[in-house]
Order: structure tokens, then C-alpha cells, then sequence
């Protein structure tokens, strides 16, 4: 089983897909720390990221000025939730994120949000990114949002470890 792992892992990053390493709690429950996930790298090229993707993204300006230090580079690749769309109104406050002052569902987090954000409308080319694990993640809140050339791509399968292998799609993610 492990070598045919490898082989895919392989394949995936010669190719559309890549396979990418989970190095930290900010996904969980969805993504765990060693977790590792495969992103189509060509998605974007054609559609639009939706509400609830899971997409790796380069770090923008402020993010890396932010974490000057922690050997983070501009190509190194973070994982977060799609929330906001361009043109949404965000706001977090008492537990809850809202768009568009609708409260967004969300079965996915860890814990309800312990923090106040917004409310603000995106540009027309930015996403607002968040970390399922909500009080634990280093995303949009902290650092504004993602532009669309920032982008690399949707991760839509987690394959290691084996008892986790499955869809990261927003209806069947753990």
C-alpha cells in the first residue's frame, strides 16, 4: 500500500494535481496536523472558487510581514476555507459569521469564533479565508484577505493518512 501511495503522490505532482503536507491545527477538525491532501492546481483557471472550498493559496504581502521571522516565504503555501466572496459583507460577532448579514452554517469548525471582525465588503478580486478551527487559525481575520492571482488551488481529497482517505467537497468533509 505504501508504494502505491508513493506512486500517486508521485503522479499527482508531476501533473494538474499536487499533494500537499498539513503542518498545523488551523483546519482541524477537517484537516489534521500530517494530514496530506491533493489540490487541483487547474481549477481556477476556468471557474470561481465557491463558498466553503478549501484552497492553498501564496501568502500575501501582509501575511508575510506579519510573520517576518518564522520562515515563512513567499511561496510557501497556506490551506484555509473560502468564506467570502468578492463583492460579500463579512462580519463575525457573537459566534457566528455572517455574510451578507445572513448567518453562514457551519458543521465543519472546531468551536463557534471568540472574536468580533467587520463588518467589511471584499473588493472585487479577494476572498476571505478562515481556518476551521476558528479560535486557532491565522487567516483572514488576522491578516485581510486573499487576492484571486494568490491563488494556486481547491484541495478536494485528503489520501494520507489511510483511515482518513476520503472527499474534502464541503458536503462529505469530515
Amino acid at each position: 500500500m505504501a508504494s502505491a501511495l508513493f506512486g500517486f503522490s508521485t503522479a499527482c505532482s508531476a501533473n494538474r494535481y499536487r499533494t500537499y503536507y498539513i503542518p498545523s491545527e488551523s483546519m482541524a477538525p477537517t484537516l489534521a496536523v500530517n494530514d496530506r491532501i491533493v489540490t487541483d492546481r487547474a481549477i481556477y483557471h476556468t471557474t470561481s472558487p465557491q463558498r466553503r472550498d478549501i484552497v492553498l493559496f501564496r501568502p500575501t504581502d501582509r501575511l508575510l510581514e506579519m510573520m517576518q521571522g518564522a520562515n515563512i516565504h513567499s511561496d510557501t503555501p497556506f490551506v484555509k476555507r473560502v468564506i467570502g466572496l468578492p463583492g460579500d459583507t463579512i462580519e463575525i460577532k457573537q459566534g457566528t459569521v455572517y455574510v451578507n448579514n445572513q448567518p453562514l452554517q457551519e458543521t465543519y469548525i472546531a468551536a463557534p469564533p471568540d472574536y468580533a471582525w467587520g463588518p467589511e465588503t471584499l473588493p472585487s478580486d479577494a476572498f476571505f479565508v478562515l481556518g476551521d478551527n476558528r479560535n486557532n487559525a491565522f487567516d483572514s481575520h488576522f491578516w485581510g484577505y486573499v487576492p484571486r492571482d494568490r491563488l494556486i488551488g481547491k484541495a478536494f481529497m485528503r489520501y494520507w493518512p489511510p483511515n482518513r482517505f476520503g472527499s474534502l467537497e464541503p458536503e462529505t468533509a469530515n
